[in-house]
């Protein structure tokens, strides 16, 4: 089709130096262009007023082939407001969602620049192309018959084409049948365009063929509608305006077999001026098409193949206005038609002459309340009508004289409502209906009642009918914020899809709709969200631990209803559901092969799909077959072709029985070997004249639930055979823990995501990372898309696209949520809002306005773990996405060499060199830390141990503690390295605010002991009997426990003790660590007295107490004054230090790190160079210079390994051997988790002599 452009004028084109810009004192101003003839119109382009600051930024296009009759353009989601321009010399155009067709267009401002003085200023061109017609026009007594070429039409593929208008509700459009049962029939009903096609019924299989489908509401609107009928065989697209249904016709059949004639306008035959119950149609059709063939066309030059009923009258439409009355008569007379979806407004209002009072109708609760005020301000209130707000015209005739007042509803004469009191009316001189005016209001128009929203027509006052012609001239009247001579009412509730789901009630207003989403089963602003949980696992993660009946909907807010199941509830295993089918013996005699029995099986709660769906989530089913024989064939196996099998959940044959495994063709005695003969796999298979049966569990999910039984081997003389099938029992739910870990920068991809008109997504996450995109879906051009994304640490956001512009609901939660900690997140879109929430936090919420439309129509794949070219990848775990409902399954894209994991597993789990010393390793899932803020260690893998060199006697280090009364610690750990070649010396000592004590002594002759002094009681334990004063490092690890105390020295066993039972040991209020030596003022007992002096002379390193690591707290300080303070010459060393880890350290937190790529292929390169000069400058040289350069480098790199060495032997301020290379201990765990071996009592240390 080729498009041209119509301009308003020839000097209001786009791009011109001119424009339309009416008088800023006009206050409704509108521009009408008349086209000439009918186009077909579809897009509309618009620019503001040339190098000025007026344009319209927002406007209303009303069409029509009449310049007094108008249907406003509507987009998607019910609005009738068009994006204008936001510039002078930028071009807008829209493009219509539908094509119309229209002689005259009207352009309504709806806002404008007004910035800079600006005001209304357009440029406009309207595209289409040139429009045909052909018109009838039938008032219920006309119609056309076209008679079919040789008596009958036979046809595969069918396509029907009018345009039409009215004002009635009801009629007859099209109408054929055939001899056979065919038959199609066009026919409006209650406002709804219906198609009823059948292509013939079927008495053998019992089928009926009729097919009825219904599109649109509130067609009685005098405007023009646009009807397609398209038929391939059994599919039919049936189109009205923008709207379109598909359907599969029911039946069995493809062609459509009319005979003699098609009726158009209704059937008028001798005898017979409709069909039964039908009438026939009033109003204009036009073009109307039939396979090609233009019947108007032929009944406009009356060709032979057409008969024509008379014709009479064509019917006009009538608008609706407010006007003046007629002054002080003595009666009252005021009637209109009026349609709406409101509940209450006001109607008509009027205050009659002479003070006497005022009369007021208006809407309330679908009723229409009259008020009639007297001059002694009584009221008499009465109602009349019922359900009035259904948006379908209803007429009001009200008249009123002194004592009396008479109201008619929908012209029902039989009912009119009469009221008698005492009143006086004398008619006033203005009437108000549909609200009252705010400013200038000289009449006293007075009312409660909210603005009317909705239509009127054929208003008469005093029985004169209101001429529209005066009012459009302004001569007569005066009226504010009115559309004349259209009424854009629309019907939301009858959409495609209906925006309510689930069978949800939907209730509207003018500019909205309201869904009751009461007893379905779901909830939510359109019925979207289901109230039961998607299985019994979710109910028993939600806390509900006891079995029952529980009502489950697997795909939650998709189209499968909820239903009831038995949970059998674990408080720790998965949780079991039984779906209940009756477990009935089936007796089953004269099947064969040939003529099988067939028996089918239903599940007494749910559908197909159902039972279907609560498979396909559970993590595994079972479900019991049993197959009892007397002389009846099973499998016929081994090499047989199968009597009996059964059939599962896709319709496919199954020929292996309860017990056995898929594939196998064997029953589950062949399994465990206990058939009654050997040569059989079955028991049954062995056709003896004896009870026998085969019976077990099938368990392969994929195939289960059971279908249907299938038995053919019950034909010969005795054979007979019995099968019962259980309930199907399924346990947990793998949609719930389908997890994977993303560790390198990637995404996964899904089948695109076609929520319809609402979606949901909801998933859990774990991450230590700050931001990163969960997932995308979008169009080819991002014109339309969605995207979740964690934003900051504490900032999830949900960006869509999917009407008017970029949005985003963005939700910010006090605590961070990059805690590597699992989190919940759920996104809803719809029509009415967005919606976000994470956790239990409160959900952030973005409301739509009214009348908008939701265009969530994706066309790439959906990406999940990073934006569309892996922009902001996601690094962490995710489990549980769900997209509307159903289940993705994320496992199903693990991909080890792309960096994703089956469960949460990130770099921690299989870490090149595991944090050491009791750090926590922090999973980056691209790389890993190691946090040792609780240790006593440092270094990337908390492998550097803070060591201390003291050499003078008699000083000391020490931490002191905050005092905190009754600080009660029931559980000691204490870690620490030691050497020295000196004794005596008190190695640690922690004291406290009482006279509890801890200390480890080197005794005199270097043996190791350990005191507690707990309430009234020291205890004494011998640590190690050999002498640790040799110089070496030797490592002390020290674990209590209420009563139990677990000692280990170096890498021996560790011993185990028992405290003296007693009231639960305490060590209260700790005040100091002492190292080295003890400084404390006050009572110290005198077995530490006799061990303090001189002092450690050596090496002390790796100190930890519970969380405290005071060599850490004072060379690493993360505080300003930390609490620790020193006496004599102290400094740091590596004394204590571990072997050299050589792990992977990630580049950006290598220090050295400058670009290693660049530096590799620089080094490389001048090697090259090099290389290549030396080998054509020295090419002639001996092989023994070559060789003395050899054996000089050589020398060289021998050199400075040993000059590397030494300064590193001899790195801080001391002179010391080297600790051995001992491996890293794992003393950063308690002792009571690394051993449970029989216990072994250590001698307590008596008291020594005075002497020693």
């Amino acid at each position: 089709m080729q498009y041209i452009s119509l301009s308003v004028c020839n000097l209001c084109v786009c791009l011109g130096s001119s424009g339309w810009s009416p008088s800023p004192r006009d206050r409704q101003p509108w521009m009408q262009i008349d086209l000439g003839r009918k186009y077909r119109i579809v897009a509309i382009a618009t620019q503001g007023t040339f190098n000025s600051y007026d344009w319209v930024t927002k406007y209303t296009l009303l069409y029509g082939d009449r310049p007094d009759a108008w249907t406003p353009y509507v987009m998607r989601g019910g609005n009738m407001t068009l994006p204008g321009n936001w510039n002078y010399y930028q071009v807008k155009r829209n493009v219509f969602h539908y094509a119309f067709t229209a002689k005259h267009l009207r352009f309504l401002p709806m806002g404008w620049n007004t910035e800079n003085g600006g005001k209304i200023g357009v440029r406009l061109e309207v595209y289409g192309c040139p429009y045909g017609r052909a018109k009838e026009n039938t008032d219920g007594d006309d119609m056309v018959a076209y008679s079919f070429p040789g008596g009958r039409m036979r046809t595969l593929q069918d396509h029907y084409a009018l345009n039409f208008k009215t004002l009635e509700k009801d009629g007859v459009l099209l109408y054929s049948e055939g001899l056979q049962g065919d038959s199609i029939m066009l026919e409006l009903k209650t406002g709804r365009l219906y198609l009823h096609i059948s292509l013939g019924s079927s008495t053998v299989h019992n089928t009926n063929g009729m097919t009825t489908m219904r599109v649109g509401n509130l067609l009685d609107t005098q405007h023009w509608h646009y009807v397609t009928i398209k038929r391939n065989g059994r599919e039919v697209n049936f189109t009205l305006d923008s709207q379109t249904e598909r359907a599969v016709l029911n039946g069995e059949f493809n062609y459509l077999d009319l005979d003699k004639q098609i009726y158009v306008g209704g059937v008028i035959e001798k005898d017979t001026p409709h069909l039964p119950g039908k009438i026939n149609f009033r109003g204009c059709m036009e073009n109307v098409f039939i396979n090609g063939i233009n019947i108007i066309y032929k009944t406009k030059y009356q060709e032979p193949d057409v008969r024509l009923a008379p014709k009479k009258v064509l019917f006009r439409p009538n608008n609706y206005l407010q006007v003046p009355g007629f002054f002080r008569r003595n009666r009252l007379a005021v009637k209109f038609k009026f349609r709406s979806w409101d509940y209450t407004g006001l109607l008509m209002f009027t205050r009659f002459a002479d003070e006497l009072g005022s009369l007021e109708l208006g809407l309330s609760e679908g009723q229409v309340n009259i008020t009639l005020t007297q001059r002694d301000n009584k009221r008499l209130r009465f109602a009349a009508g019922y359900r009035l707000n259904d948006g379908f015209w209803h007429t009001v005739d009200l008249a009123a004289k002194d004592n009396l007042l008479t109201i008619t509803i929908d012209e029902d004469e039989s009912s009119p409502l009469k009221i008698t009191n005492p009143f006086q009316v004398k008619t006033g001189d203005r009437y108000f209906f549909g609200g009252c005016p705010k400013t200038n209001n000289t009449a006293r128009c007075v009312t409660k009642l909210a603005r009317f929203h909705g239509c009127m027509q054929q208003i008469f006052i005093d029985d004169e009918p209101v001429d529209i012609d005066v009012m459009l001239q302004r001569k007569w009247g005066r009226y504010t914020e009115l559309l004349l001579g259209t009424c854009a009412i629309t019907d939301r509730c009858v959409c495609t899809p209906n925006p309510c789901e689930h069978e949800g009630r939907c209730i509207q207003s003018w500019n909205d709709f309201l869904c009751i989403c009461n007893s379905t089963g779901y909830k939510g602003e359109v019925c979207h969200n289901s109230v039961y949980r998607e299985s019994c696992e979710a109910y028993r993660l939600n806390g509900k631990y006891w079995s029952g009946n529980y009502t489950i909907d697997p795909d939650l807010s998709g189209p499968l209803k909820p239903f009831t199941v038995y949970c059998k509830m674990k408080s720790k295993a998965l949780a079991s559901r039984y779906l209940t089918y009756p477990h009935l013996i089936t007796k089953v005699t004269g099947s064969s092969v040939d003529r099988p029995y067939i028996g089918d099986l239903q599940y007494v709660n749910a559908s197909w799909d159902e039972v279907t769906a609560l498979a396909n989530t559970s993590l595994y089913c079972e479900q019991w077959i049993e197959f009892s024989c007397y002389k009846s064939r099973l499998l016929n196996t081994p090499h047989g072709r199968p009597y009996t099998y059964w059939i599962g959940r896709h319709n496919e044959s199954h020929d292996y029985w309860g017990g056995s495994f898929p594939e196998s063709g064997k029953c589950g005695c062949a399994i465990n070997q206990t058939c009654t003969d050997s040569k059989f796999w079955c028991n049954c298979d062995a056709d003896y004249r004896q009870w026998y049966a085969d019976k077990g569990y099938v368990m392969f999910r994929d195939h289960l639930p059971v279908r249907r039984v299938v038995i053919g081997d019950t034909n010969r003389t005795g054979s007979e055979a019995h099968f019962s099938v259980g309930p199907l029992r399924c346990y947990g739910d793998r949609s719930i823990w389908n997890t994977i870990a993303i560790t390198k920068p990637t995404y996964l991809t899904f089948p695109t995501f076609r929520p319809g008109n609402s979606a949901d997504i909801t998933f859990h996450f774990r991450t230590y990372r700050t931001n990163g995109v969960f997932l995308e879906n979008s169009d080819d051009h991002l014109r339309n898309f969605i995207r979740i994304e964690l934003n900051s640490t504490t900032e999830v956001i949900f960006i869509f696209m999917v009407g008017d512009g970029i949005r985003n609901v963005t939700l910010r939660t006090p605590k961070a949520l990059n805690d590597n900690e699992w989190h919940y997140v759920e996104a809803e879109i719809n029509a009415k809002m967005a919606r976000l929430k994470v956790d239990f936090f409160p959900p952030a919420i973005h409301k739509f306005p009214g009348q908008t439309y939701i265009n969530m129509q994706f066309t790439q794949p959906l990406l999940v773990g990073a934006a569309n070219h892996t922009l902001r990848p996601f690094l962490g775990c995710l489990r549980g996405l769900r997209m509307n409902g159903v289940p993705v399954d994320l496992e199903g894209k693990v991909d080890e060499r792309n960096g994703i994991r089956r469960n949460c597993t990130g770099a921690c789990l299989n870490a090149s060199i595991p944090c050491r010393n009791g750090g926590q390793c922090i999973d980056g899932y691209a790389s890993y830390t190691c946090d040792c803020n609780n240790t006593a260690f440092d270094g990337y893998y908390c492998h550097l141990g803070k060591a201390a060199q003291i050499h003078c006697p008699s000083k000391v280090w020490r931490q002191t503690f905050k005092k905190v009364l009754s600080y009660c610690l029931c559980l000691n750990r204490i870690l620490f390295h030691f050497s020295t070649q000196q004794t005596p010396a008190v190695l640690l000592y922690i004291s406290s605010f009482h006279k509890d004590y801890i200390a480890v002594l080197l005794k005199k002759d270097g043996t190791l002991s350990l005191r507690y002094r707990l309430g009234l009681l020291t205890h004494k334990f011998q640590l190690t009997n050999r002498n640790l004063a040799d110089g070496f490092p030797h490592f002390v690890n020290i674990t209590r426990h209420n009563y139990t105390v677990w000692t280990q020295v170096d890498y021996m066993e560790p011993w185990v003790e028992r405290l003296t039972l007693g009231e639960i040991p305490r060590f209260d209020s700790p005040k100091s660590i002492f190292l080295g030596r003890v400084m404390e003022v006050g009572d110290i007992d005198y077995d530490i007295q006799r061990h303090n002096s001189p002092g450690l002379v050596g090496c002390i390193s790796g100190v930890r107490y519970n969380i405290f690591a005071p060599l850490k707290a004072y060379f690493r300080p993360n505080v300003t004054n930390p609490p620790v303070t020193t006496q004599g010459y102290v400094v740091e060393s590596n004394c204590g230090a571990f072997p050299p880890v050589l792990g992977y350290v990630p580049w950006e937190d290598d220090p050295w790190f400058t670009g290693l790529c660049k530096t590799t292929l620089l080094s490389m390169h001048l090697f090259s160079c090099s290389f290549q000069f030396e080998v054509a400058k020295n090419y002639a040289l001996k092989l023994g210079e070559n060789l003395i350069v050899t054996v000089s480098l050589m020398l060289l790199f021998l050199i400075l390994y040993g000059m590397y060495i030494y300064l590193y032997r001899y790195k801080g301020s001391y002179h010391t051997n080297e600790p051995k290379n001992l491996e890293s201990p794992s003393s950063a765990r308690p002792l009571t988790e690394t051993l449970r071996k029989e216990k072994k009592s250590l001698p307590e240390i008596q008291e020594e002599a005075p002497s020693e």
